[in-house]
């Protein structure tokens, strides 16, 4: 299994730690998250890395020449779909994935890659936990999901933290048939709102993963959820980077 990370974007809200390095290098308790990423996917037995660059691409190749690496060359432009759709021609086996500035276990990942359906998208059911302190990043912020039966029904940062079974973790797995289904839904949203506003985003150009997805949720495309009770945390804000080196449990 291929692991796909998605590290093209600046991180902004995490200054003045990214003021010259990629988001993903900043450290936790001594470890860049990058390098947390790895250890998580290497306990799960994933090894084969393609990570997605954009912003200072040319430190990561330096320092992880084992990387597959795709350059999204315009990420000042786009956003987190865009970006994951450049290393399409490397999904074709299916892939797991996951946002750059988040941290996790192996056991995390396990809960994915042990899913039987053909997209899989992971959890955290203890969320809110995590955000008693996050000030600077609201729940109202989350990627929130809601199930039913199993089936993922909802992917949006709109829904109440009341109605959320979890957070989504940025983490998803899709077999060969879920990466078919994803590749056709952004062919076809592609085709159709390039230059145009595609749902919550300005521009296609602009749109977040979770807009595709909640679209092919519409389209009645079955996404499952991969619950893990915790063992994850998003750094996206200078706040979270303080929190993370205090509270982060890693394995």
């Amino acid at each position: 299994m291929k692991a796909i990370i998605i590290g093209a974007g600046r991180g902004r809200r995490l200054m003045p730690t990214t003021a010259d390095t990629p988001k993903c290098y900043a450290e936790i308790q001594g470890r860049r998250m990058l390098d947390w990423a790895l250890r998580a996917f290497a306990g799960a037995g994933v090894t084969d890395i393609c990570f997605i660059g954009g912003y200072q691409i040319d430190k990561v190749r330096r320092d992880y020449p084992h990387f597959t690496f795709r350059h999204n060359d315009n990420w000042e432009n786009n956003n987190i779909l865009l970006s994951l759709m450049y290393a399409e021609d490397l999904m074709s086996d299916g892939f797991i994935c996951c946002y750059s500035d988040i941290l996790f276990t192996s056991d995390v990942v396990r809960r994915v890659l042990n899913h039987p359906a053909d997209i899989a998208l992971s959890a955290d059911t203890r969320w809110l936990e995590r955000y008693e302190h996050r000030t600077m990043h609201p729940p109202d912020d989350a990627e929130k999901v809601t199930v039913n039966n199993g089936r993922v029904t909802r992917v949006h940062r709109g829904i109440a933290p009341g109605d959320a079974h979890g957070e989504y973790t940025g983490i998803a797995r899709f077999t060969p048939k879920g990466t078919a289904q994803l590749r056709e839904h952004y062919r076809q949203a592609k085709e159709k709102f390039a230059g145009k506003p595609f749902r919550e985003a300005v521009v296609f150009e602009k749109a977040y993963l979770i807009l595709l997805l909640q679209q092919m949720i519409e389209d009645g495309v079955h996404m499952a959820h991969a619950d893990t009770p915790g063992s994850y945390m998003e750094v996206d804000t200078q706040q979270d980077f303080e929190l993370a080196q205090k509270n982060w449990k890693g394995e």
